[in-house]
């Protein structure tokens, strides 16, 4: 394989952008370093120990979001280093509650996280300091029933095993038996948002694993035990492009669709769900279709349900 090095006459700005994608990747990693660090001041294990006990529904109670970390200029690096772009195709009223779901993996918005991240000691604080939550019924609960609306709740839906399909050009959605956030939408009388993000399966490669292969067989065991899935991805490095864990330089374009109306329904049956389930397929797809072109697919591509 030929080593692709960077040039040496990057412009600091995009070697700023760098900066920024490089810590929010390895974020986990440096806060576990300082952790292990730590590890003589038995007394400062000890207090942090007893803090992790008093602050254990945090994450399951709206979280603990800093806006002066989430103003920090680092995020602006971070945006213009793919670059991200949200958009939306109509406003949405604030004095309502959403769930937004987020594919492929004035209102204030609430990214949902896999509960397993909440037990890691200090990645926990940092992420809870950005604004995520746990992505347990019990957190979804809670902000959903906040008074006075303006609250939404993103959630990637097709979870850690949508992870494991997750490569340049993968379309397949893990959303046909995910019914969970249909029955809180309709118990909550919470509107559904499709959201399609354009270009975040481009970011990284991934090691072939396909469903019945001994990788695949094997994640699947680790993310039965653990709650989380470990993709063996890859992408480029901070100096050179041809291997690294760094995420690749891709467009990212976040298109919000339009809310689906619904009545709240506080003990909705099998059928109520069901039914809405299909209209939010029928959302995401005509959303998908409707925008594909504009951000460099083809016509013959479609979104595939599992």
């Amino acid at each position: 394989m030929k080593l692709r090095l960077a040039p040496l006459n990057v412009p600091l700005e995009r070697r700023l952008q760098t900066a920024a994608a490089l810590q929010w990747v390895f974020s986990f990693l440096v806060l576990a370093f300082m952790l292990l660090l730590l590890s003589d001041w038995w007394m400062l294990a000890v207090l942090y120990a007893g803090w992790l006990w008093l602050d254990g529904d945090t994450p399951t109670s709206g979280g603990r979001r800093s806006d002066w970390m989430r103003s920090w200029r680092v995020w602006e690096f971070f945006r213009d280093y793919f670059p991200l772009r949200l958009l939306k195709t109509v406003d949405l009223d604030p004095k309502k509650n959403y769930i937004f779901g987020f594919h492929p993996h004035g209102l204030t918005s609430h990214l949902l996280m896999l509960p397993f991240w909440f037990r890691v000691p200090l990645f926990r604080d940092y992420i809870m300091c950005g604004g995520l939550v746990s992505s347990s019924k019990s957190s979804l609960s809670h902000l959903l029933s906040r008074p006075g609306g303006g609250n939404v709740a993103v959630i990637a839906l097709g979870g850690a095993a949508e992870s494991l399909e997750a490569r340049p050009g993968a379309l397949k959605l893990q959303i046909l038996n995910r019914k969970g956030f249909i029955k809180l939408a309709l118990k909550h009388g919470a509107q559904l948002v499709p959201v399609f993000s354009f270009g975040e399966n481009e970011l990284f490669d991934q090691m072939e694993n396909p469903s019945g292969s001994p990788l695949r067989r094997l994640q699947n065991r680790l993310q039965s035990i653990m709650g989380v899935a470990l993709p063996l991805f890859h992408a480029r490095g901070v100096f050179q492009y041809s291997f690294g864990l760094m995420p690749y330089r891709k467009p990212i374009n976040t298109v919000v669709g339009e809310p689906i109306p619904l009545v709240r329904n506080p003990s909705p049956s099998s059928e109520d769900i069901e039914g809405l389930h299909q209209i939010y397929l029928q959302s995401l797809t005509h959303l998908f279709e409707q925008n594909k072109e504009k951000y460099g697919l083809d016509e013959h591509q479609h979104l595939t349900f599992i």
